[in-house]
């Protein structure tokens, strides 16, 4: 199962917060796709989701980036 956060054009905290939710209720088959909108997110989310012992993959479109979150 696929879960999607759209976090586009939130501030900060906002999309760690939101992201931060899903990863900690997420079992460790689902994978989490975020759609943010900048680079300072980006990293966020990258290294919570590290700290929390998810792996990252980030693919940049013209919208922003979408990070596919898996659990390590």
């Amino acid at each position: 199962m696929t879960v999607e956060i759209d976090a586009r054009g939130l501030s900060c905290p906002e999309p760690i917060v939101l992201v931060r939710r899903a990863l900690l209720e997420a079992d460790e088959t689902e994978e989490i796709k975020v759609l943010l909108s900048t680079v300072v997110a980006q990293d966020n989310v990258r290294r919570l989701a590290a700290t929390l012992s998810w792996q990252a993959e980030v693919e940049k479109t013209s919208a922003g980036f979408i990070l596919s979150l898996k659990k390590v």
